[in-house]
């Protein structure tokens, strides 16, 4: 640890009596390791005023890569390591726990939303106030408006009962709505840019919810035909029309997730894949 410590300057953590999370630049050691070009560093900042992190951005924008670092910068501080940060302050954590990624369990006849759902049942029963949860992209596996209502109530059970440190990623721009309606419940995204037909991800995480998903962009970066892409931008069109109709009808103002996107200065880095397997929400560390 030491030798890694100096050659991938990494800072000594501070351990405190006080409540919180404060990380300066921070990085994901294991990503900043296999990548060629320079890995973008960013701030989390949890505190009891401040616990809770909706994290809304693209898919393959970073959500899950800067969930995870905060999460491994903790444990690295807590078993005695320096850390992949410039600085790092961690208050008293007594457990980590994880909703990330997809999987079923066929043999014990568990769906990938039943174990979704385990896991998150898991973290509501047992997150304390002391807690780091991570809960990424819950509900996706049901319908739309059954995942929304459970994500939704799933955020306000750990922003209001619980009161863990929570860094929950989305792609439900509806939960956005949470930094206004709940007390220590804030809005950050990682952003990203059309430039022509190419998407470019900026990794930075900036405060603020997302303008939008760009959904069918990354759907085309991953080689689904182009009529495919071209028939799912018509479809949206429409829905999104009918939607805008229906909310017009009833008085109530276009979402943010609609708006157009302002341009912005293009970043030639490119973006992080999320990796597919499963991390189970049972508590990475507990300690006295």
């Amino acid at each position: 640890m030491a030798e890694r410590a100096e050659r991938l300057n990494w800072a000594c953590p501070e351990l405190s009596d006080e409540p919180g999370i404060e990380i300066r630049r921070g990085r994901h050691p294991v990503v900043e390791a296999v990548r060629e070009d320079p890995f973008e560093p960013n701030d989390t900042v949890l505190t009891p005023d401040r616990r809770m992190l909706v994290i809304t951005g693209p898919n393959m924008g970073g959500k899950s890569t800067y969930m995870r670092q905060t999460c491994l910068i903790v444990l690295l501080a807590s078993i005695g390591s320096f850390v992949p940060a410039s600085s790092a302050r961690i208050g008293p954590i007594d457990r980590m726990f994880t909703r990330i990624g997809s999987g079923d369990d066929l043999a014990a006849g568990q769906s990938t939303f039943m174990v979704e759902m385990s896991e998150t049942a898991n973290i509501l029963h047992n997150a304390t106030a002391h807690s780091l949860v991570l809960m990424d992209e819950v509900g996706r596996g049901t319908s739309t408006y059954d995942g929304l209502a459970l994500a939704h109530a799933s955020a306000v059970q750990l922003a209001t009962v619980n009161r863990a440190y929570t860094l929950f990623a989305t792609h439900y721009f509806e939960l956005t709505a949470l930094a206004q309606e709940l007390e220590g419940v804030a809005n950050v995204h990682l952003d990203a840019v059309e430039h022509g037909e190419e998407l470019v991800f900026l990794h930075a995480v900036k405060d603020g919810p997302a303008d939008r998903s760009f959904g069918l962009a990354v759907a085309a970066l991953a080689g689904v035909p182009r009529p495919v892409i071209q028939a799912a931008r018509a479809k949206l069109a429409s829905l999104e029309a009918r939607r805008d109709q229906e909310q017009a009808a009833n008085g109530l103002s276009k979402p943010r997730a609609s708006t157009p996107l302002r341009r912005r200065r293009i970043s030639s880095r490119c973006s992080t894949a999320r990796p597919r397997r499963s991390m189970r929400s049972r508590p990475l560390i507990r300690m006295r």
